[in-house]
């Protein structure tokens, strides 16, 4: 591998760790990004270190973490009683919090976003309502962490691709 080929992969990597910072910060797409380091280092190297196997593999990955990713926010504020209200104020919260307060205001702004909205526009009590903003809550972190794993895996498996031909 040329020293170039080396930069570039440096970079792909790079790149992949913005994608795991995406994980979680939702105005991040994280794995897509990743896909798009896969991608970008494929078309590079002309496909020399992976083929359309790892690329298929990596793309199932990207669109069933998405999927599975909205599932968890939806079943965790659900499974907590939180109604429409809850859900779209745990993520208008999110974006609110991380644009002003980074990763201590995403994950406040789920929680806070979720219990005023069921609160104040669904009309529920303080206990239904905070009880609605912990399942958000709950549900952000686990997508969170499931992407983050399944991020880590492809970059993890985009090293050793690499690092075998070196």
């Amino acid at each position: 591998m040329s020293a170039i080929s080396v930069a570039v992969a440096a970079l792909a990597v790079l790149i992949m760790l913005v994608g795991l910072a995406g994980s979680f910060l939702p105005v991040l797409p994280g794995l897509p990004i990743i896909f798009g380091a896969y991608l970008g280092f494929g078309l590079y190297s002309h496909w020399q270190y992976y083929g359309q196997g790892t690329m298929i593999f990596a793309g199932a990955v990207v669109v069933i973490s998405i999927a599975l990713d909205q599932l968890a926010g939806i079943v965790g504020a659900k499974k907590f009683g939180a109604g429409r209200s809850g859900m779209i104020g745990a993520f208008l919260g999110a974006v609110i919090g991380v644009i002003f307060f980074s990763l201590p205001g995403l994950i406040l702004g789920t929680f806070l976003g979720a219990a005023g909205f069921e609160l104040v526009f669904a009309g529920r009590d303080v206990s239904s309502s905070l009880k609605a903003g912990t399942g958000a809550l709950l549900g952000f972190l686990a997508g969170s962490l499931f992407k983050f794993i399944l991020g880590l895996i492809l970059t993890v498996l985009f090293i050793l691709k690499i690092l075998t031909v070196l």
